[in-house]
């Protein structure tokens, strides 16, 4: 996928759009690139506030003041990644049609600086947090070297989903609209907020074909309990994710030539 198209011949192009765009976000700002870490921050500090002193939640099975916290935030970030991929590869293309239509280079990078910038942010976040255990003493140990086969799962998920969408948003501009109402509810219908084990059968076996369960759970048993993922649990996850990124790569080279005409 990324030698053919000439990726690697582009790296510089691809590296410099990430930087631009990380810039342009704090550019004009008092305080900076300093926001980076004030914004996750602030999230952090107020999730551990609210549910683990305020509200006093619990999480059934799991002592400690901070366990809700952990197991709300550990879905949260790992949420806000897939979001923010899917969300903006499906206007990756319309979004730049003024770049596609005047420069030559390869359209694969698109969707590649999306990944890139928005794993950045997810990367900054994700240190914040580990530290916040290290210090809160919940630290999950050698388990979280589990996270990466996650993330490169759900990172691989997201990426083909978002391709095939951003493809067929250029021709049908509903889509976007349309995926924009599903995420919200695709946010409700995971167990972020709410443990999978309280949810009555009927509920649970719906649960089982959302396809982001075995992730979160995963990334949640990791944080919350020190527990390695269910590897067979996320075997079809992982299968979805790779037919998803090759019918995405399919999908583009097909009508490449016509979404620069439908731009």
């Amino acid at each position: 996928m990324g030698l053919p198209d000439g990726l690697w011949a582009f790296r510089g192009f691809v590296l410099s759009s990430v930087k631009r765009e990380i810039q342009a976000k704090y550019r004009n700002s008092l305080f900076g690139f300093a926001w980076m870490i004030i914004q996750p921050l602030s999230m952090i500090v107020v999730y551990t506030v609210i549910f683990s002193q305020l509200m006093g939640s619990r999480l059934p099975g799991v002592s400690g003041n901070f366990a809700y916290s952990i197991y709300l935030c550990a879905g949260i970030l790992t949420w806000g990644l897939f979001a923010e991929i899917t969300q903006r590869m499906v206007g990756v293309f319309v979004d730049n049609a003024n770049l596609i239509k005047k420069l030559s280079f390869p359209r694969l990078c698109l969707p590649l600086i999306v990944v890139l910038s928005a794993s950045f942010n997810f990367c900054i976040i994700l240190a914040l947090f580990l530290v916040f255990l290290l210090v809160s003493g919940n630290f999950p140990g050698w388990s979280l070297l589990a996270m990466l086969p996650l993330l490169l799962v759900q990172l691989m998920l997201a990426t083909g989903l978002g391709g095939i969408l951003g493809v067929l948003n250029v021709f049908f501009r509903d889509v976007g609209q349309m995926f924009g109402v599903l995420i919200q509810f695709w946010f409700w219908f995971t167990p972020i907020i709410y443990p999978f084990s309280i949810l009555p059968d009927w509920a649970a076996t719906l649960m089982r074909l959302n396809p982001l369960l075995s992730l979160m759970e995963g990334y949640q048993g990791i944080m919350v309990r020190g527990l390695w993922p269910d590897w067979e649990q996320l075997a079809p996850t992982a299968l979805l994710a790779l037919v998803l990124c090759a019918y995405a790569v399919v999908l583009f080279r097909k009508h490449a030539g016509d979404m620069v005409d439908e731009l």
